[in-house]
């Protein structure tokens, strides 16, 4: 049960509204990130911004004193105030028009296009769709349409679903070792406070997990980093990943995947040491 009731219809007049924010693709940002994957690589105006480096801008800046209890900004403004304490960006699906470079002016409309909710197995859980497009000089770059989960705190004694095994077969795979200068660095490099991804006493005795939890959007980030090793000079034309497991810094992680026969796109995935599924993606070559 939550401590506030849920009323959908007060959440779902939400829908529609939208933000609409400005920035310039600075070289910093990328140069940091690439730093903090280990990519050697200088980045000079006009260069193109690798996918989904967007994420390093329109980063969220709210004052300290509207974070709430869990490192988030408080519930309520653009976001619907959902009163459920777990939240977690679950997926995300993309399309890629033209690449945004080292110097450009940006902008992103932001519109929230979707309130729903379900009875799960662990409680009610609250979907917030919200759909993001950017524009650059030459007009529209890209669309990312993000999927943000709201959940109850886990009941005394329940039991996590059962974990899906990952393919066996792959002709990428690289292990990543995370540990809490990684998820630092990219919490700050996002201006990301939730403090499940830096704050251990706070992310197993509140939240019950066993340890720091890996960030979706470093997980989805590390996927087409890989793909990009793999296949360089390849465009990416569209990207969607969906969370399905927790990944969290006690233990090696598994970056993972497979081209296409007909070399139109790839299938990747993040396994955990178990061999068990926890990130599921495609991407689409063109």
């Amino acid at each position: 049960m939550t401590a506030t009731p849920l009323d959908l219809d007060e959440l779902r007049a939400w829908v529609g509204r939208t933000h609409t924010e400005t920035d310039v693709v600075s070289a910093t940002p990328a140069q940091a990130l690439a730093a903090t994957l280990g990519i050697a690589r200088t980045f000079a105006p006009g260069d193109a911004l690798p996918p989904p480096w967007h994420w390093q801008y329109f980063l969220t800046m709210g004052p300290l004193d509207d974070t709430g209890p869990d490192g988030h900004p408080k519930r309520g403004g653009f976001l619907p105030p959902v009163p459920l304490p777990r939240r977690m960006w679950a997926g995300s699906r993309m399309t890629f028009a033209a690449p945004l470079r080292i110097g450009d002016a940006i902008s992103r409309a932001s519109t929230i296009a979707d309130v729903t909710a379900k009875e799960g197995r662990t409680g009610t859980l609250v979907f917030v769709k919200v759909r993001h497009a950017i524009t650059g000089p030459a007009g529209h770059a890209l669309t990312d349409e993000h999927d943000i989960v709201y959940r109850d705190q886990p009941r005394a004694g329940e039991t996590p679903p059962p974990s899906r095994a990952a393919p066996v077969t792959g002709a990428w795979r690289r292990e990543v070792r995370p540990d809490p200068v990684l998820l630092f660095r990219y919490s700050a490099l996002t201006y990301n406070s939730h403090r499940i991804h830096y704050d251990h006493p706070y992310v197993t005795g509140v939240e019950g997990y066993p340890g720091l939890v890996v960030h979706g959007p470093l997980l989805a980030t590390l996927l087409l980093d890989l793909l990009l090793r793999e296949l360089p000079g390849a465009r990416v034309a569209a990207f969607a990943f969906r969370a399905v497991k927790p990944v969290f810094d006690t233990a090696s992680f598994f970056v993972c995947g497979q081209p296409a026969a007909d070399g139109a796109g790839a299938a990747l995935w993040i396994a955990d040491r178990d061999g068990f599924l926890c990130m599921d993606a495609t991407a689409t070559l063109g």
